[in-house]
């Protein structure tokens, strides 16, 4: 147990500090490339904040540990809502822009009706309850249109909008030689492969000690630590008082986990719905569709006592799930 606990953990290490690299490097070779910073904001710096999703998904699905990549995507956003957005919210009330409300949390709220729906989809068709390859294409071709629709709205009407300009300046770090950056983009992405293996090998060992699902696994040890990187960039975006941004960072990363993340894995091989797996989407829904709400109120503002009562909800609902729901301590 303790060597499997120590795999996850050094593949989380892997995880977080591959996806910083992969950002660097990458956000580098598309600077020489002569790519615009804007399209380097809506794609780099997005893939690096859901990197470690991406890698463990991969992973998981390319070993057949469907449970890991179910638990893992579903986890991580319940994790940038419930955990992130409520410590954020704890630290300093979050002041939410416009553009959040209007273009992202639609968006987020579009993304997680269609994981949703999918998620039930096999009850509809009389066939086992998956995410088979015609759901990850669809959710794929999703992603298509929100990349299409985010860029065609900042190109066309936001050249300056203000999460897109944070992004690239915390993403596109001043690296002349193209072939220094193709070098860090490697060792990133080496470094991604290796701690998704790892941190799955070791998710796996840790669910057999203590005769868990999978699924349960992914839910919270995997997804927290894959939700490291948000909750970094969140807690530091609200201590130098741009709270705003945490929010921009969590839907942002919610779009991209439901529609890309899980889209590529399900063409690669469908993702089974676990036991207890329709809590976690009716769960997913319900914190996601709070947002909105929240966003709104209070001078669109989420103060302390939402962000505590986004904390707590998280909580509870993750001890519920380890201890008493389906798919739980067994």
């Amino acid at each position: 147990m303790l060597i499997d606990a120590g795999l996850l953990l050094l593949g989380l290490a892997l995880l977080v500090g591959g996806g910083e690299v992969t950002v660097r490097g990458a956000s580098a070779l598309a600077r020489e490339a002569g790519v615009p910073p804007v399209v380097v904001g809506l794609t780099v710096v997005a893939f690096g904040t859901s990197a470690p999703e991406l890698a463990v998904n991969v992973a998981a699905a390319v070993t057949g540990r469907g449970g890991v990549c179910f638990g893992n995507i579903v986890g991580s956003n319940l994790a940038n809502i419930g955990l992130i957005l409520g410590t954020s919210a704890l630290l300093r009330p979050i002041r939410i822009r416009g553009v959040i409300i209007t273009r992202e949390i639609p968006m987020m709220l579009l993304a997680t009706a269609a994981a949703l729906v999918l998620g039930f989809d096999g009850a509809l068709r009389g066939l086992p309850e998956a995410y088979d390859r015609a759901d990850g294409l669809v959710l794929v071709l999703l992603f298509g249109v929100f990349l299409y629709y985010t860029a065609a709205d900042v190109l066309r009407n936001r050249p300056d909008d203000a999460l897109l300009r944070e992004a690239r300046e915390a993403g596109a770090p001043r690296l002349r030689a193209a072939a220094g950056a193709f070098c860090l983009t490697g060792v990133g992405l080496v470094a991604l492969a290796g701690g998704g293996r790892l941190a799955v090998d070791g998710a796996v060992g840790l669910a057999r000690a203590f005769h868990v699902s999978e699924a349960l696994i992914g839910l919270t040890l995997v997804a927290v630590g894959t939700s490291l990187p948000e909750l970094v960039a969140s807690a530091m975006a609200t201590l130098r008082g741009q709270a705003d941004l945490a929010v921009g960072n969590v839907v942002g990363s919610n779009i991209f986990n439901l529609l890309f993340v899980g889209g590529v894995t399900a063409v690669i091989r469908p993702i089974r719905v676990p036991p207890g797996g329709h809590w976690d989407l009716w769960f997913l829904a319900a914190m996601s569709g709070v947002l909105l709400p929240l966003s709104i109120s209070n001078s669109r503002s989420i103060v302390r006592l939402e962000g505590a009562a986004l904390l707590a909800a998280y909580l509870a609902y993750t001890a519920w799930r380890c201890l008493v729901a389906p798919g739980g301590a067994g």
